[in-house]
């Protein structure tokens, strides 16, 4: 890995945001000075974490308060320093970052079980105030994760698992997949390290086999576009050994993973991913079972495209995903391309996305308003949000999130209070179900419902899957 150094962070910022490269060398200076003395395991200054933090977030043209919230972000916690200091020396938007990425102190706490699970909830609870408190986190984590051979193996192991249950799911959440995608394969790395290694020597070889056919696909679809004056550009991509791993896991063989190989394609506009879709169809002949249209039925972190696996050459099956530019810097960044695209303004549009268009926000908000205990909100948010998800379709076609095991309870509750109090009925894909089946991806799933209904029974409790249908069950049956 690179030694960063602060020439580094400032030449991004140059190309970005070269009017605030003055305030970004105060806070290093500043953070340096405060850590003098202080090293990590590794034997480097400790200045170099908070430096490669910065230096992450200025990758994803993070806003200046971030920026600099990156470079003093440990300095509540190991220096002498205060909140009130920082506002004061900076401004308090930057205090505000730092408090908010920093953990609680062991003094206020019983025992350090109980301290671990208030922090965590922080963390977690950080994106309702705001999101950029948890893109802090993702970098501070994927800096830790990149230098995580110089803990024991049990820290190891420990950061591991907590990165894979907490800093994946935060980060799917927010559509930053390149970062999800690499905590996923450094986790992987230590929690199975002979897997791991099993896997990247299998990935290299379909890399290196899949090669020709790849370039000879790439090479085709290129001149068809241009042809057809459709502006573009083409990139190989083959999936992540964390993303193979987990279907290997749920008994794939590794034939069976359609979408090992890949083609990015991307154009200038949403007509022509259509009539790209149309030109490559024509050329390579599609997997009909394997195509999916993620323009218009986004997924619930805003990530956009559209997937087809087709035959290449030997009969090699590839996926190609068409998508606008703009998708493509959303599938690789998700909130954080607003920094690009919106600057000073970035944060409020955020923050308004967050709340009005992903679903999981709504359910963060439910969960924390109903759990003051912290391990019962920890375990709640890991069972309901950061586990395995259902994807259903109402009878418009928008797709609900919800997680596995959800009942039409579940369903009918996620849409109104009011659906989930007055349903006597639920069809699923035109067949009458009980209330207490369960969902499964792509139900398309219609409630009936009755206003003079006598309301939910109160064994609906047990039937639900979700808090926030349980909670509105208990509601109505308390009244």
């Amino acid at each position: 890995m690179k030694n960063i150094v602060l020439d580094d962070l400032v030449r991004i910022l140059k190309e970005y945001n070269p009017e605030e490269i003055e305030i970004v060398r105060r806070a290093y200076d500043y953070a340096s000075d405060l850590h003098a003395g202080q090293y990590r395991q590794s034997g480097e200054p400790y200045i170099s974490h908070p430096l490669n933090v910065a230096y992450i977030l200025s990758e994803l043209h993070a806003d200046r308060d971030t920026v600099c919230a990156g470079l003093l972000h440990d300095t509540l916690e190991d220096t002498r320093i205060t909140k009130e200091d920082i506002a004061h020396d900076f401004n308090q938007n930057i205090a505000d970052l730092v408090d908010g990425v920093t953990k609680l102190a062991k003094m206020n706490f019983s025992s350090k079980q109980d301290q671990n699970y208030a922090n965590t909830r922080k963390i977690i609870t950080g994106i309702t105030e705001d999101v950029r408190i948890i893109i802090i986190k993702l970098a501070d984590r994927l800096h830790n994760m990149r230098t995580l051979q110089f803990k024991s193996e049990f820290k190891q192991k420990e950061n591991a698992l907590e990165t894979m249950e907490i800093f994946v799911p935060l980060a799917y959440y927010i559509g930053a997949y390149r970062i999800k995608s690499e905590l996923e394969d450094l986790s992987l790395q230590y929690l199975k390290p002979d897997m791991y290694k099993r896997i990247e020597e299998k990935k290299l070889k379909i890399e290196e086999d899949g090669a020709e056919c790849l370039g000879e696909m790439l090479g085709t679809i290129e001149r068809l576009l241009n042809d057809k004056n459709i502006p573009n550009e083409i990139k190989v991509r083959t999936k992540n050994i964390y993303g193979i791993y987990k279907r290997l896991n749920e008994g794939h063989r590794l034939s069976d993973i359609h979408d090992l190989l890949a083609l990015k394609i991307m154009v200038d506009e949403v007509e022509n991913c259509y009539r790209t879709l149309g030109i490559i169809h024509s050329q390579y002949h599609p997997v009909n079972n394997k195509f999916k249209d993620y323009i218009c039925n986004s997924k619930t972190n805003m990530y956009q495209s559209l997937h087809t696996t087709v035959f290449g050459l030997d009969g090699r099956l590839v996926q190609t995903q068409i998508r606008t530019f703009k998708m493509d810097k959303i599938a690789s960044f998700g909130l954080t391309v607003y920094w690009d695209a919106e600057k000073g303004k970035a944060r409020d549009i955020m923050q308004k996305d967050l709340k009005e268009k992903f679903q999981f926000f709504q359910s963060l908000m439910e969960i924390n308003s109903m759990f003051g205990d912290n391990q019962q909100f920890v375990n709640q948010v890991k069972n309901e949000l950061f586990s395995d998800k259902v994807y259903v379709y109402t009878p418009k076609g928008d797709i609900i999130e919800l997680p596995k095991g959800a009942t039409p309870i579940d369903f009918a509750y996620k849409l109104n209070t009011d659906i989930g109090n007055t349903m006597v009925g639920v069809f699923v894909n035109d067949e009458y179900v009980p209330i207490d089946y369960i969902l499964q991806n792509k139900d398309r799933v219609r409630i009936v419902t009755d206003d003079l209904s006598f309301g939910p029974r109160d064994d609906w409790k047990e039937k639900a899957h979700t808090s926030y249908a349980k909670q509105k069950i208990r509601d109505f049956n308390r009244k």
